[in-house]
C-alpha cells in the first residue's frame, strides 16, 4: 500500500484495480482488529455540504488510527466570506497532513488539489462519492466473499453515486446495470470511462427499463431521486422515478440471496420501501458500518502508515 502515499484520491478512477483490491483488504483487516497502525496526524475536514455519516465516520476513522480532525466549517471560516480558492489550499497545506472535502463541483476539488501538496480526498462531489463506493464494495465481499462475476442494479437517478458505483464495478469485475428514467441517465462520459476500463470483461449497461435491469441481480442498490442541491425538484420527480423504487414486488425479481444497499439518507416510501429498508436481504447498516472502516484504510494508506 506504500505506493497511495501522499496521493490524492478525487476519483475512484484514480486507483488501479490492484490498489482498490488492496485497499479492500486493508479494510477488512482493520475491521477484524488484525492490523493497528498507529498515527499523530492531522486530518482537515472542509465541506460546503451537509454530512452525517461521511463526516462522522472520518472523524471515528482517524481518531482511532490515533490522530486528530479539524472541522472547518466554511460558515465560521474565511472561505466563507469568498477567500480565493487558491489562497485557502496553500494556507491548509502548511497546517494539515491530509483533507477531505465536499463540495459541489468537482472542478473545484481538483483545483484545491493542484495547489496543495497533502493528499486530498473526495468526500462527495455532484461527479463522484468515491469514498461511499470503497464502504459498498467491502459490505459485497462480506456478503459474497469474491466480487468477481456478481452483478449490481442500481436504480434511480444517474447521479455521483452511480458514476463512482460505474467504476468501481468495473474495476473489480462486477457487472453493473444502471436503471434511470430517458432524461436522468448517467454521464456519458463517465458511462464510457466504465466501460473502457471493463474492457468487456464486464457490463456496464444503462437502461430505462427496471424489470430488465434487476433480473437476477445480486446486489439491488439505490439511492434518493433529489440529489442535494436539487431538493427542490424532489416533488416533480417522484411520478417519474416511481417505477423504480425499491420495493418487495421489484426485489422478487433478483436473485433469490440478492442483498440490498443504500447510502443513506433515505426517504422512506419513495426511492425504498420501509419493507425492504428493515427486511433481511438489507445490509443498509452494516455498510454504513463500513464507511468507518473503509476510510481508515484510505487514510492509513494516503498517510504512509501501511
Amino acid at each position: 500500500m506504500g505506493a497511495l502515499k501522499g496521493r490524492d484520491l478525487l476519483s475512484l478512477a484514480d486507483l488501479t484495480t490492484e490498489e482498490l483490491q488492496e485497499l479492500l483488504q486493508l479494510a477488512a483487516a482493520l475491521k477484524a482488529g488484525t492490523l493497528k497502525p498507529k498515527c499523530e496526524k492531522i486530518l482537515g475536514l472542509l465541506f460546503y455540504k451537509a454530512s452525517t455519516r461521511t463526516r462522522v465516520s472520518f472523524s471515528a476513522a482517524m481518531y482511532q488510527l490515533g490522530g486528530q480532525v479539524l472541522d472547518l466549517n466554511p460558515n465560521v471560516t474565511q472561505v466563507g466570506r469568498g477567500e480565493p480558492l487558491p489562497d485557502t489550499a496553500r494556507v491548509l497545506d502548511r497546517y494539515l497532513d491530509i483533507l477531505a472535502i465536499r463540495t459541489f463541483d468537482q472542478r473545484d476539488l481538483e483545483a484545491f488539489a493542484s495547489y496543495a501538496t497533502i493528499p486530498i480526498i473526495n468526500a462527495l462531489t455532484d461527479l463522484e462519492h468515491p469514498c461511499q463506493v470503497l464502504a459498498d464494495l467491502q459490505t459485497m465481499q462480506e456478503s459474497f466473499s469474491d466480487l468477481n462475476g456478481l452483478t449490481l442494479t442500481y436504480m434511480g437517478d444517474g447521479n455521483n453515486m452511480a458514476h463512482s458505483l460505474m467504476l468501481g464495478c468495473a474495476m473489480t469485475g462486477v457487472n453493473m446495470r444502471v436503471a434511470s428514467p430517458p432524461d436522468y441517465c448517467p454521464a456519458d462520459a463517465i458511462v464510457q470511462k466504465a466501460q473502457a476500463i471493463a474492457n468487456g470483461r464486464t457490463e456496464v449497461v444503462v437502461t430505462p427499463d427496471p424489470l430488465l435491469a434487476i433480473k437476477g441481480a445480486h446486489v439491488v442498490y439505490t439511492d434518493v431521486w433529489a440529489s442535494m442541491g436539487q431538493e427542490a425538484l424532489a416533488e416533480t420527480r417522484i411520478p417519474i422515478f416511481q417505477p423504480y423504487q425499491v420495493s418487495e414486488t421489484l426485489l422478487s425479481h433478483a436473485d433469490k440471496e440478492a442483498i440490498v444497499l443504500h447510502c443513506l439518507p433515505a426517504h422512506r416510501g419513495e426511492e425504498i420501501t420501509d419493507a425492504v429498508i428493515e427486511g433481511s436481504q438489507s445490509r443498509v447498516w452494516d455498510q454504513a458500518e463500513n464507511r468507518m472502516h473503509a476510510q481508515k484504510a484510505l487514510l492509513a494508506s494516503l498517510l504512509g502508515l501501511v
